[in-house]
């Protein structure tokens, strides 16, 4: 991963013990010439916010940060016992956030696998730091579609509680066959703008972009971080904070495998 250059994700997990790892599983239910739908997947296995250290109430259910890669994980699993007729590759940043003498700290500048530096002043939104290495990575698929899924932002809870999905998308079809495929399975979402006046917030003197914005907005300028590593292809990120995990009764939800499953059905013909 360094080698390649994926200081970005790397970054997040400087202050462990745990290496961070890149996984990546494919599905081959489709012809070989067939392009594959990726899903990304955040795997933050436990965030304590790193140098920007979270409050200490509710941290233990920092342990569900890897939502978004389990989510991943669950999709494809359920689109092979279908035995959907298409290609999907799945790929995991997984990696531990947390604080000690060799993490990364807030004003560090680092570069991503596209070339673009970053500066990082919240070392605390992580997510998107190693979202945006493996959404450059999934490139190299050609892929037909590729959605991220990550319990990137506690905004998205402000905006929608625990009861909708936030979509963000470069894509009009893409967007509107998820929130179609979650109105579908009651896994449902809400389709959010990324227009350029947000993008001006992640504007940075030292770098060419900050991993945070200077307003409000946060799910909104957190999804525009993201679709600056996603230019080359059709993209749609969830926020999956708020339906992912809920924490009374504390658990896991299973969301959003059944928007996803039934998108790849769609996608599939099988639906």
């Amino acid at each position: 991963m360094a080698d390649l250059g994926m200081h970005s994700l790397l970054s997040v997990g400087n202050g462990s013990e745990q290496p961070s790892r890149l996984i990546t599983l494919k599905y081959n239910g489709g012809t070989a010439k067939s392009r594959p739908y990726c899903l990304v997947g955040k795997g933050i296995t436990f965030d304590t916010g790193g140098i920007s250290l979270k409050p200490g109430p509710k941290m233990d259910e920092m342990k569900f940060d890897m939502g978004g890669a389990a989510s991943v994980f669950g999709a494809i699993h359920a689109a092979a016992l279908l035995k959907l007729p298409i290609n999907i590759v799945g790929v995991i940043a997984a990696a531990e956030n947390m604080p000690s003498g060799r993490a990364t700290k807030p004003g560090d500048v680092v570069k991503s696998l596209s070339g673009k530096t970053i500066e990082i002043l919240n070392t605390d939104a992580e997510g998107r730091l190693v979202l945006c290495d493996a959404l450059t990575y999934v490139s190299r698929f050609s892929p037909e579609e590729v959605i991220d899924i990550a319990t990137l932002t506690g905004a998205i809870i402000v905006s929608l509680g625990h009861e909708a999905t936030g979509i963000f998308s470069n894509d009009d079809r893409l967007a509107d066959s998820l929130l179609e495929a979650g109105n579908r399975t009651h896994d449902r979402g809400w389709r959010f703008p990324i227009w350029e006046e947000y993008h001006k917030q992640l504007e940075s003197p030292f770098a060419d972009i900050a991993n945070i914005g200077t307003g409000g907005a946060g799910s909104i300028t957190a999804a525009c971080f993201l679709a600056q590593f996603t230019e080359g292809y059709k993209w749609a990120h969830l926020d999956v904070a708020g339906t992912a995990f809920k924490g009374s009764p504390k658990g896991a939800t299973g969301r959003p495998v059944p928007m996803l499953v039934d998108y790849l059905r769609e996608r599939s013909g099988r639906r």
